[in-house]
């Protein structure tokens, strides 16, 4: 399967993404850990991501297109994969849907966890606490929130124009929201 995972900061989508791609043996490949991983070798594009990330900025949509559609041709992307944090503009949806056709494929589903945002904040406070994230304030979560919100609600709303958008409920034991997913996606494959 060919799957795309939606859902706000601290809906649990990095958590599901990894337990629904192992289910469905494909990897789960995310955006932001292929940025940590070359920021921390220093490659080429960890340099060059390095410091629009540091500043709060976005990757340009080539640069993060570039490096989706490298990472699609290695061996395990073949059979599917599940993307967590890509795409996040209309334009990076065409380049990703330009990229599947080259390849005769085209995606089977887009996962939305839909999450109640007032426990998605109280989660987030705890955990910033608990780890020591001075700078996951209130005010930063609920900002973070907003701008997924902003950016996202056309994806999402895309998506489900083209039937491709399975919104899920992202509350409750991680157990129960994997299950819930795995259940909601034979519909569409």
């Amino acid at each position: 399967m060919r799957l795309i995972i939606l859902g706000p900061p601290g809906a649990g989508k990095g958590t599901q993404a990894a337990r629904i791609a192992d289910r469905l043996g494909i990897p789960a490949i995310s955006t932001g850990d292929i940025f940590r991983a070359n920021i921390k070798e220093q490659t080429e594009l960890g340099r060059r991501v390095q410091g629009i990330l540091a500043s709060g900025g976005y990757v340009p949509d080539e640069v993060t297109n570039e490096i989706v559609a490298d990472r699609l041709t290695w061996d395990d992307a073949a059979d599917g994969f599940l993307l967590d944090g890509y795409p996040r503009t209309a334009g990076q949806v065409d380049a990703l849907d330009a990229m599947l056709a080259q390849h005769g494929h085209a995606l089977d589903a887009v996962l939305e966890l839909e999450v109640d945002e007032e426990a998605i904040v109280e989660r987030l406070l705890k955990r910033a606490e608990t780890e020591g994230r001075a700078d996951d304030t209130e005010e930063v979560i609920r900002e973070r929130q907003a701008i997924y919100r902003k950016e996202t609600a056309p994806l999402a709303e895309h998506y489900g124009l083209v039937g491709l958008l399975v919104k899920v409920d992202g509350m409750g034991a991680v157990d129960a929201v994997t299950d819930r997913v795995i259940a909601a996606l034979p519909q569409h494959g």
